[in-house]
């Protein structure tokens, strides 16, 4: 690095970057301005309210706005919610358009396309980290954006499946194994995650029976009508719901537990529990769906087909008699912190050298 930066790290605007998280992306944005902040640049973070003020947070002003009567009368008006994170997001370019001096580079770690639709108006070197596949709004901002613009992705998978739009930079997110510590594991198997239907912890339990293993599961249920059909019938002894755990609390279940199960319905563009598994060292099963096969190699996991209980059961009892030693050695190894950090100040630099000479 040249020397420290003034760096406006824009996050999502759904969820506080604050434990417990509500999901990997607020775990995700919480390591980065962590390990930024300690390496002595000087980091803004633009973050729902509740975020942890230690991370230099401005709070994204989400509830304030409230369309007039006129503006919700319209047929065609978008639901409040909408409304109000776009009102949001608009703000913050502007606020960055009038002063941009303020900033070396911005740093977009959010799903909203405001913010590459603005970019060019800024005048400063601007990186966005792709999260997730092709959505309509982000892909069409992405498409009408200046071509200077820098696009990070999560993985390979999540980097081809933008290439139709833009070519990305593949920076794997990483997890700090300096508090993701290796534990003694156990009997029981874990999921952890979002309990919604496009993380599928159902068929965790599924293949837990399938496996003869007892399992936990831990995370915010974000959709109760979900949770009440598909997952509280499974509940037992050998099924148990842990609730929403702080980061102390989850490390512990992790380090306790003989695998963990990875189930994603739909092609997750990363995968960090499947990372933070293994810096517990803790083998991982999973589904071979989008981005999580990347995370993995021989030594620390097993991959099942798509939606076959039966095969990820299998793969359960392959990955329970892996070495917790080789799998904490592939966190350390590929999945750390500050590999990530590395090779984000290293686009950093590249985009402001370009900068610059222009």
């Amino acid at each position: 690095m040249t020397g420290p930066l003034r760096i406006c790290l824009i996050a999502s605007s759904r969820f506080p970057v604050a434990e417990p998280f509500a999901g990997g992306l607020e775990a995700h944005t919480h390591s980065l301005a962590s390990e930024l902040i300690r390496r002595g640049h000087e980091v803004t973070l633009f973050a729902a309210p509740g975020s942890d003020p230690a991370l230099g947070v401005t709070e994204l002003g989400v509830e304030p706005f409230s369309s007039s009567p006129a503006a919700r009368a319209d047929v065609g008006a978008r639901p409040e919610q909408w409304m109000r994170e776009h009102h949001a997001y608009l703000k913050l370019m502007l606020d960055l358009n009038r002063d941009p001096g303020r900033y070396d580079i911005v740093h977009n770690n959010s799903l909203h396309h405001l913010p590459v639709a603005m970019a060019e108006a800024t005048g400063l070197p601007f990186v966005t980290t792709l999260h997730t596949p092709p959505v309509p709004w982000l892909e069409s901002a992405a498409k009408l954006a200046a071509p200077s613009l820098a696009y990070a992705s999560v993985s390979m998978h999540t980097s081809t499946a933008w290439r139709h739009v833009v070519e990305s930079t593949v920076i794997r997110n990483g997890v700090d194994t300096a508090r993701w510590m290796p534990g003694p594991g156990g009997d029981a198997a874990i999921w952890f995650g979002r309990l919604v239907p496009e993380k599928a912890p159902h068929l965790a339990i599924h293949a837990a029976r399938e496996a003869g293993m007892s399992i936990d599961l831990a995370g915010p249920s974000l959709d109760q009508s979900y949770f009440d059909a598909e997952i509280a019938p499974l509940l037992d002894d050998r099924t148990r719901y842990l609730g929403h755990l702080r980061h102390d609390e989850l490390m512990r279940a992790v380090g306790r537990a003989r695998v963990s199960v990875v189930t994603p319905n739909w092609d997750e563009p990363y995968g960090l529990v499947a990372a933070e598994s293994l810096a517990c060292g803790t083998p991982v099963a999973a589904f071979a769906r989008g981005g999580v096969p990347e995370i993995l190699d021989e030594l620390s996991g097993r991959l099942a087909p798509p939606g076959d209980v039966v095969a990820l059961g299998e793969a359960m009892v392959g990955a329970s008699q892996l070495s917790r030693s080789d799998a904490r050695h592939r966190a350390v190894t590929s999945c750390s912190l500050e590999r990530m950090v590395d090779d984000y100040e290293r686009l950093y630099d590249s985009m402001i050298d370009v900068d610059i000479a222009a």
